[in-house]
């Protein structure tokens, strides 16, 4: 009897379970409005469970061609584009709408060739509802799709082809589908779509995987993420679809499919709790418009976390950017779920571009004290905005105002300039003489002090300062990058983005923008320019100038053409270092701390010495950069700094890791861990090795205790090294490395053993380094006296002033001698 009863629930259950399947099946998305035509064919053509009808469209003209191509790479099905209609003559298409709101319009388009016609050589126009679709427009060489949501407040579209002069126009097929009320809002930020059509861009679902239209439920095309990247070293992808959790509260399949929100690319920080850097994708789009940005946003990392992330369960805590703007700070996804674990969340954002053309989506660590640094995002849609003269088409975008104007006005104009000019001139040349007289006088003031000091007071603002170095105009800064374009993107880390540049005279350049907004980015901004315009050393990395303009914090350095010491010995495919090459370039690291701990009456400690710091110019001669986390060093009577841990995992001093003591010795043991990685030629932390050779400290350590050291050496240079050579690098690296600072060398102990070391491996002669540069490449009576430390070869002080004062004489021939 027990087991009836048992069959009989089992039974049940099961009715139950497909009741709410089919119930659940019930809430998929069926459009009222649902147009599929595969243009020129003659018959109904079936898609998965689509069906697109024969051509039956009603025109004045009815060609139809076809192809003899039966495989055509596409991510839709290559039976669309096997046929055309095509149209010679102005042609319009009505279609009756049942469901007033947003539609979907997509137009597909591939230029094959039959007996007769040549699609390639199509050019026409295309509009609906009064808004211009397509100007002028040639489709590719490869298939296609347009797409576009209109709000349709009528009860019929009217889709109009109009081929240009002496041409024709086609179209391979088209849908038009209703859409759900929830996918577009009515308005965004200040902007109401209602009147306004929209033309996707790009649709992009994280996670490097794609997903296809029928797995939609508006048959929409998710495309991987992978090529949109600017790093991909730096993210992992995630791929959890069973942990996404719909709720009554959030959006719904309609918003999202499930292979979205169950998809993410990060940040990955597992092997490093202290990275600056963030996760960005770079899309090329038209400039003169607004852009609909809709951000998909999904946890799907809490509970899963690495076991081997110390720490174990955190927030997901970070910043949004867009176009280097932060629009979310401190974005937490649980609490905008109501703590919902997997519940979707997306983010909508309007912004408009007038003469740029990418937008750069960034996701990146915060400054709150979370255990590691978070940056997620789950998918993505950029859409434009048509604009007033009612057009998505690139050719009539609102960039600059191109009105003509009469001959008569243009006179006016052009006096109304000359005089407003000299005007200006006379203004110019009265503040000039003011200001040199000013700088003149203090000038004076500042030889009878008899305190100079290498960095200045906290308390003085950066324009205080100005004086010491050149301040550039954004205009300048605009040109010299290519306004800031993303295939000039060379670097990019926690303050932001590092650009190659060119400036007037031809001079190549770096020029690092902060990201706006950021409270950490301004206060590295001046604590870098502060430090860097007020002394110069031939191994740091020197400042050109600075631009504090509209809300940009933009930094511009010497160009360093051979990039990071770090590229050079792991992770990409630069030219291999050997071990001379190698030795000079911590023997030149070496001499540039050196002088930070000791050329002023209070030490610069840098904090985050590591080998991606360390940049080589055309003559690999190694400079120190990135001083934004610097700090001065104790006063006489102290023996450290008491300060917040900041620095990079793997490279922290466990003396200032455990007790928050900051001391020159810091940058010591930074340095020891760089000198291991010249040694093994790999990363200090490297997951992917055995549990225990992922940390390259311990890993060393443990092989020099058994006797295990031939297998630490990069196999690169194993052959070149002299047993006395190698005996000292190892012996300094270890000391530099002891566990307390008081048991480490100072900076000029390790210099003076590393110079050592170079002499044991056969090298008596100067640095290649030291010889390359001649003394007369600088004006002799502008080098500094102030510092006495190290030779005159070593020191490259000059005064800043006088250069920058060179920089602006050759922009500006008339400009008065302020030096």
């Amino acid at each position: 009897m027990k087991t009836t009863m048992d069959i009989v629930s089992l039974q049940l259950l099961i009715l139950v379970l497909s009741v709410l399947c089919l119930l659940i099946c019930s809430l998929e998305f069926d459009p009222v409005d649902n147009y599929l035509i595969n243009c020129g064919s003659s018959e109904n053509t079936t898609i998965g469970d689509r069906v697109f009808l024969a051509d039956n469209l009603n025109t004045t003209q009815r060609v139809f061609v076809d192809t003899t191509l039966e495989s055509i790479p596409s991510t839709y099905s290559s039976v669309l584009y096997q046929t055309a209609r095509v149209l010679n003559e102005t042609s319009e298409f009505a279609f009756s709408i049942k469901k007033q709101g947003r539609h979907w319009i997509r137009l597909y388009f591939y230029p094959f060739s039959d007996e007769i016609f040549n699609l390639s050589s199509a050019k026409f126009s295309v509009s609906a509802q009064n808004i211009t679709l397509l100007k002028n427009f040639q489709p590719l060489s490869v298939p296609s799709v347009k797409e576009y949501t209109l709000n349709i407040t009528s009860t019929s579209l009217v889709l109009k082809f109009t081929p240009f002069s002496s041409s024709f126009a086609f179209v391979n097929a088209l849908e038009i589908l209703s859409l759900p009320d929830e996918l577009f809002p009515v308005g965004a930020g200040t902007h109401n779509l209602r009147e306004q059509a929209l033309e996707t861009v790009v649709r992009v679902n994280m996670g490097n995987v794609a997903v296809l239209p029928q797995n939609d439920t508006s048959w929409r095309f998710w495309e991987p993420d992978g090529r949109y990247l600017t790093s991909r070293n730096l993210v992992q992808f995630v791929s959890r679809t069973q942990a996404v959790n719909y709720t009554r509260q959030g959006p719904s399949r309609n918003i999202a499919p499930p292979l979205v929100y169950g998809t993410a690319t990060r940040l990955l920080s597992d092997s490093d709790p202290n990275t600056l850097a963030n996760v960005t994708w770079s899309f090329d789009v038209d400039p003169g418009f607004d852009y609909f940005i809709r951000l998909h946003f999904c946890d799907i990392v809490s509970g899963h976390s690495d076991p081997n992330r110390v720490g174990g369960e955190h927030d997901i805590l970070f910043n949004v950017f867009i176009n280097s703007l932060l629009v979310s700070r401190n974005l937490d996804l649980k609490n905008k779920t109501s703590n919902v674990l997997g519940s979707p969340y997306y983010m909508d954002v309007v912004t408009k571009l007038e003469n740029i053309h990418s937008i750069g989506i960034t996701v990146g660590p915060t400054d709150v004290g979370v255990v590691y640094p978070e940056g997620l995002l789950n998918g993505l849609e950029i859409m434009k905005i048509s604009n007033v003269k009612g057009s998505l088409d690139a050719s009539d975008a609102e960039i600059q105002s191109s009105v003509p104007t009469s001959k008569k006005t243009r006179t006016w104009l052009i006096l109304g300039s000359a005089i407003g000019g000299s005007i200006i001139c006379i203004v110019l040349i009265v503040v000039s003489i003011l200001f040199c007289r000013s700088r003149i006088r203090a000038a004076v003031d500042d030889s009878t002090d008899e305190n100079h000091t290498a960095v200045g007071a906290k308390e003085a603002s950066i324009i205080s300062k100005s004086n010491m170095g050149y301040q550039f105009p954004l205009v300048a800064v605009q040109e010299a990058t290519n306004n800031f374009s993303e295939s000039m993107v060379i670097g990019f880390g926690g303050f932001g983005k590092v650009y190659k540049g060119v400036l007037k005279d031809n001079t190549k350049v770096a020029v690092k923008r902060g990201f706006h907004q950021s409270q950490q980015g301004l206060s590295e901004f001046k604590t870098e320019v502060e430090m860097l315009s007020q002394f110069r050393h031939r191994h740091l990395v020197s400042l050109i100038g600075y631009c504090n303009e509209k809300n940009e914090m933009i930094i511009i350095y010497e160009y360093m053409d051979n990039g990071t010491l770090k590229d050079h010995l792991y992770g990409s495919d630069l030219p291999n270092l050997n071990w001379t090459q190698r030795l000079e370039i911590c023997i030149g690291s070496a001499k540039g701390l050196h002088y930070l701990h000791t050329g002023s009456q209070k030490a610069i400690i840098h904090r985050d010495v590591k080998s991606s710091n360390i940049l080589l110019d055309e003559n690999l001669r190694a400079k120190v950069s990135d001083f934004g986390l610097s700090k001065i060093g104790p006063e006489i009577d102290q023996t450290h700094v008491s300060t917040a841990v900041k620095g990079s995992f793997g490279y922290l001093d466990p003396e200032y890791l455990t007790r928050q003591q900051l001391t020159e010795k810091s940058d010591v043991y930074s340095f020891g861990v760089v000198m291991f990685e010249v040694l093994c030629g790999r990363p200090v932390i490297d997951p992917s090795l055995p549990k225990e050779s992922v940390n390259l400290v311990e890993c060393v350590m443990k092989c020099l205790s058994t006797g295990e050291s031939e297998a630490i050496i990069d196999p690169r240079i194993a052959g070149e090294i002299t047993p006395e050579s190698w005996m000292k690098f190892v012996e300094t690296a270890e000391k530099c490395l002891a566990e307390y600072g008081a048991d480490r060398p100072t900076m000029g102990e390790v210099l003076w053993n590393l110079e050592y070391a170079l002499k044991l491996q056969g090298k008596d002669e100067k640095t290649t380094q030291e010889n390359e540069i001649s003394d007369n490449q600088l004006d002799n009576s502008v080098l500094s006296t102030e510092y006495s430390m190290g030779s005159m070869a070593d020191l490259a002080g000059v005064s800043m002033s006088k250069v920058f004062c060179q920089m602006v004489k050759s922009e500006n021939k008339e400009s008065c001698d302020i030096c």
